[in-house]
């Protein structure tokens, strides 16, 4: 199987060099998809041995990652791994993901982070259970961690499936229309790292986002 490592990112100096590195010692392609970034995060990304997609401006978590789904698809890629830019994600879960993928062949897996929410921030979790609960209806199976942006996508899925949103709420909407569209959605446990990173969700925001895709959903 051909499997790239996708990973959007914003404003990420601090950490993206490392997480590219660290991802490279288990996958080979790594495509980093700089949206509109103001720091060095396009240089250190490639100079780390990412390949680069840069955004000349700031179009949101949802815009970046379908620029490098249409990477995938235009490369003839099996399947991607998405991974945040943060630093919350171990490399050392992949090869979970492939493993699941060449027994289970679902559309989407998703590293989920709810067999220990010790660690959590309160506020995440209870949005999480929100977005999985509403998200698991819409989508009409159930789905453990919505919100995690490490997952799996096999590029069946990707060829399938027309997105529309282009900010956090994408990654709901793929699931949902993935889901409908007769693929199968799994989980793997992962393993989250919370430090220092500040989340770039805006409570308000994307949780309008989120309702307007939830009213939207129930006419597709």
């Amino acid at each position: 199987m051909r499997i790239c490592l996708l990973i959007p990112a914003y404003n990420e100096a601090r950490t993206i060099a490392q997480v590219v590195s660290e991802a490279r010692k288990v996958i080979e392609y790594v495509v980093v998809v700089d949206d509109g970034s103001r720091d060095d995060t396009a240089r250190l990304a490639e100079n780390s041995g990412a390949f680069v997609i840069k955004h000349p401006v700031n179009r949101g978590k949802g815009a970046a990652l379908r620029t490098g789904f249409q990477h995938v698809v235009d490369h003839d890629y099996d399947a991607l791994i998405t991974m945040d830019s943060d630093g919350q994600h171990d490399v050392n879960d992949i090869p979970g993901f492939l493993e699941a993928f060449s027994k289970t062949g679902s559309g989407i897996i998703i590293g989920s982070r709810m067999q220990d929410i010790s660690t959590m921030p309160a506020i995440r979790k209870v949005t999480n259970k929100f977005t999985s609960f509403v998200g698991s209806l819409l989508a009409r199976q159930k789905i453990k961690d919505s919100q995690s942006g490490y997952r799996l996508i096999s590029s069946d899925v990707l060829r399938a499936v027309e997105l529309e949103t282009t900010g956090y709420e994408m990654e709901s909407e793929i699931l949902i229309k993935a889901s409908r569209a007769g693929f199968r959605i799994t989980s793997v446990p992962i393993k989250t790292i919370y430090g220092q990173e500040v989340s770039k969700i805006n409570p308000v925001v994307d949780t309008c986002r989120f309702f307007r895709l939830l009213f939207r959903s129930l006419r597709w």
